[in-house]
């Protein structure tokens, strides 16, 4: 029994695409691990630039076995890609119903990352920059409480440039109200449904390589055993 060549090769061509698409995904994440415009107050509410380089290498590895296995008809190959995909698959799905159902917790969550930096004048000058750059951006200031968070002296980042911002006096000048936790969880909300609208679409294409992969499995091995 010969082995269907149009499936062989559109295996092939998925995995090759999908191999690539791991490249990117590398790609993209180290260079915003390693830019120097990096915000240490976002990675450290956001961490997911570590998520992005494990799933591109989890990517590269499944889209080689996947290649290989097509193109060499390899049994072994084929299945570990199967199991692959099935993994990956239910790790999305389990992360889209999280992330679904866990808007509360991220909050949380966030505000709990942030609170590792309090009191912000004992942070670093690097993360002091950083925050009063996020100040500037967000208008906002402050992590959790606001500018009581900067202690006594807080900085020019937090003036209310603004009159239509929420605003306090402090330092007898007025300086914004609202802590930038607030514009970091707003962050995450506006991206989360378009984080799922892709892992939504990553799963449906892993539905389509995985019935192709079983496809060529079966005939691989029907074939195997009709010459043996």
């Amino acid at each position: 029994m010969a082995v269907n060549k149009c499936i062989k090769y559109s295996l092939f061509l998925f995995n090759l695409l999908f191999w690539i698409s791991g490249c990117i995904i590398l790609g993209v994440s180290i260079y915003l691990k390693v830019s120097k415009n990096a915000n240490v107050i976002m990675d450290e509410a956001v961490p997911f630039v570590d998520l992005l380089i494990a799933v591109g290498v989890i990517i590269m590895v499944l889209g080689f076995l996947g290649c290989c296995g097509a193109i060499k008809e390899n049994r072994c190959m084929l299945i570990l890609f199967f199991i692959g995909l099935l993994l990956i698959f239910i790790l999305l799905l389990i992360a889209g119903i999280l992330g679904a159902v866990g808007e509360k917790k991220s909050q949380v969550w966030v505000k709990e990352s942030m609170a590792k930096l309090l009191p912000l004048r004992d942070q670093k000058p690097d993360v002091q920059t950083d925050l009063q750059k996020l100040e500037v951006e967000a208008k906002c200031c402050g992590l959790i409480n606001g500018p009581s968070d900067w202690g006594s002296t807080v900085p020019s980042s937090c003036n209310c440039v603004d009159t239509a911002q929420a605003c306090q006096s402090a330092d007898g000048r007025q300086v914004y109200s609202t802590p930038c936790a607030k514009f970091v969880t707003s962050f995450m909300e506006k991206h989360a449904i378009i984080a799922l609208g892709i892992a939504f679409g990553i799963a449906v294409l892993m539905l389509f390589g995985m019935a192709f992969t079983m496809t060529l499995y079966c005939q691989i091995e029907k074939r195997d055993a009709n010459t043996a």
